[in-house]
């Protein structure tokens, strides 16, 4: 029996989904909370081995629910059920420690589905979703960089420094410095801390 609970600050929603998951042969629904605040003091005790978690909740959101939930429940797993659909909300769930994320669109069949596939090891995610995570892997093909600089920029995200940098290419320390001071022009950025943050930002690396 998949033990479910629901975090959905949307009374009707919240209602609907439990009744429609706790009325399913093999699944039990009887935790059903509006607000993270009560689901992190009580989820805990009893530890569900599924958690339909709501974004927009007031107080603390979904997500950072998730991040506080995770660390007392680690075997638990969270799908995050919501309206949002941007890159941010997708990859911020997925760094708080949600294992699945469905629109609420999704159909109740398409739901059960899910939360059988993540309890069984899978990552379900609506077909938007996915498209989403999966162009965010794709390096941006307007990039303004040379491939050389984009060599560079990508290592700078890594980490390394120049010296490394210059070793691992075989150029002069003088050349990296060189790259780096383009690649911070084009960028229309002063630091590696701002170059790396538009490099993940606008995916050109």
């Amino acid at each position: 029996m998949l033990q479910v609970a629901i975090v959905e600050d949307d009374s009707e929603i919240r209602t609907t989904l439990g009744l429609i998951i706790d009325s399913t042969d093999g699944f039990c629904c009887q935790q059903l909370f509006n607000d993270c605040e009560t689901a992190i003091k009580e989820l805990p005790k009893d530890k569900p081995d599924v958690v339909l978690m709501d974004i927009d909740l007031p107080g603390i959101s979904g997500i950072e629910g998730v991040k506080k939930l995770k660390a007392s429940m680690p075997d638990t797993d969270f799908i995050m059920l919501t309206i949002h659909s941007e890159d941010a909300s997708i990859f911020d769930s997925i760094c708080a420690g949600a294992t699945g994320y469905l629109l609420k669109s999704t159909p109740p069949t398409q739901l059960l589905h899910a939360i059988q596939e993540v309890h069984e090891g899978g990552s379900p995610m609506s077909a938007e979703i996915a498209r989403r995570v999966v162009s965010s892997f794709r390096i941006a093909s307007s990039s303004p960089l040379s491939e050389r600089e984009t060599e560079i920029l990508r290592r700078l995200c890594d980490g390394e420094n120049y010296k490394v940098i210059a070793d691992a290419l075989f150029v002069s320390g003088h050349t990296v410095r060189s790259h780096i001071k383009n690649i911070y022009k084009k960028l229309h950025v002063n630091s590696r801390a701002e170059a790396v943050k538009k490099a993940m930002k606008d995916k050109l690396v």
